[in-house]
């Protein structure tokens, strides 16, 4: 990512926020993530890490389109998925989370992880986000192959 992305993917993330300048200082001094609320210019679908690093791999098939914005979450194990704010997908399903207006999201600056958070792919600035109806295939098609690999128990 270069300098003028990575510039333009923190003020496009500082944006969301009542007092962008606040959120830039927070990152520049402080642990490195900082709290934003979802539902204004984005929300975040959050589902178990093994799910969304399989479907965001299904994702990058589509050789006309990039991944939106994905961030992965170490300590918690999942992974998150920006996508326009109230989006028609149906965010249904064991472990996966749909947050909107009212909930808050840590994030860390795109140029670097901070604590267990990081960026799988950073924000570029443009507002991109995940198409919700390519991302809800890609998360079917991943919970397919997963149930698929998962074993049977024989209790």
């Amino acid at each position: 990512m270069t300098n003028a992305m990575w510039m333009r993917g923190v003020e496009w993330l500082a944006a969301a926020t009542p007092d962008p300048s606040a959120r830039r200082r927070e990152w520049d001094l402080g642990d490195g993530t900082v709290l934003l609320e979802a539902g204004r210019h984005w929300d975040m679908v959050s589902v178990p890490r093994q799910l969304g690093l399989l479907a965001l791999d299904i994702l990058w098939y589509d050789p006309l389109r990039a991944p939106g914005p994905t961030l992965v979450d170490s300590a918690a194990c999942r992974v998150g998925f920006f996508v326009p704010p109230d989006p028609v997908g149906r965010w249904v399903g064991a472990g996966i989370r749909h947050a909107s207006r009212g909930s808050w999201v840590a994030v860390p600056p795109p140029c670097r992880p901070a604590r267990s958070v990081e960026w799988i792919v950073p924000p570029d600035g443009s507002g991109a986000l995940h198409p919700p109806l390519p991302l809800e295939l890609a998360l079917r098609r991943a919970h397919e192959t997963l149930a698929v690999l998962t074993p049977v128990s024989a209790d």
